[in-house]
């Protein structure tokens, strides 16, 4: 897999891949499982499932710093572009779910489905939370969850984008858990499972041995990773 995929804690992802680096839900500032600083990540995409602030996280400041594209649902973006935040308008690309955009004409990204909350830091409306299925010329296909529970309409994200790795949260309480992400798996049928949005903070007890022995022999390989790891 040409594709590489670190993760950075939580539910911060980088992933490279065609000389671009996308970075999803860059939670870093305040993190206490970050394997990154927010001055030291590189950025052409950043994408934001939803308005909580550990996925807002330090979008905005990175955006500012790189010059990157933030990708985002429509309210978000309009959120962006506020004074506060500054972002001009040609740098907060916003969507809605089931549609897409072909980045710097190499990485297409689609929003989907998740069921959870979106409230922005200052209280105002995020919109509808979302996650997304990146695809690359290597033939690569990254679905991320973000933060969602289980939800029978996996089974058409598999049918439709065949994901070769699925990023699910396993974390229980704020979103599914290791026996949910486990179901989620036999929906999805990926190569590979990154378990993510777990053990940052106490409430958040899932791990990846229990999706692990509930997966089995049969399951998609878990990769569990220590922050600062990559696949690929």
């Amino acid at each position: 897999m040409a594709t590489r995929v670190r993760w950075l804690g939580h539910s911060a992802l980088l992933v490279e891949g065609e000389g671009r680096n996308v970075l999803i839900d860059p939670f870093l500032t305040g993190n206490p499982k970050a394997a990154a600083k927010p001055g030291d990540v590189p950025a052409d995409l950043i994408l934001i499932s939803h308005g909580h602030g550990d996925h807002v996280g330090d979008a905005v400041a990175i955006a500012r710093r790189t010059g990157a594209t933030v990708a985002s649902n429509y309210e978000i973006s309009l959120w962006l572009q506020q004074p506060l935040q500054g972002l001009a308008e040609s740098k907060a690309q916003g969507l809605q779910h089931g549609g897409s955009f072909l980045f710097d004409g190499k990485i297409r990204v689609k929003l989907t489905l998740a069921f959870h909350g979106s409230a922005l830091p200052d209280g105002s409306n995020g919109g509808n939370p979302c996650g997304f299925v990146l695809t690359f010329p290597d033939g690569t296909r990254i679905y991320d969850a973000a933060d969602t529970a289980l939800f029978g309409d996996m089974a058409l994200i598999a049918r439709l984008y065949e994901p070769t790795v699925a990023v699910l949260p396993i974390g229980d309480h704020f979103t599914m858990g290791p026996r949910e992400a486990a179901y989620a798996c036999k929906l999805l049928q990926p190569r590979y499972v990154i378990p993510m949005h777990f053990g940052t903070f106490p409430v958040l007890t899932g791990r990846p041995s229990q999706l692990k022995e509930l997966l089995g022999a049969i399951g998609p390989e878990v990769v569990e990773m220590q922050a600062g790891q990559t696949l690929g």
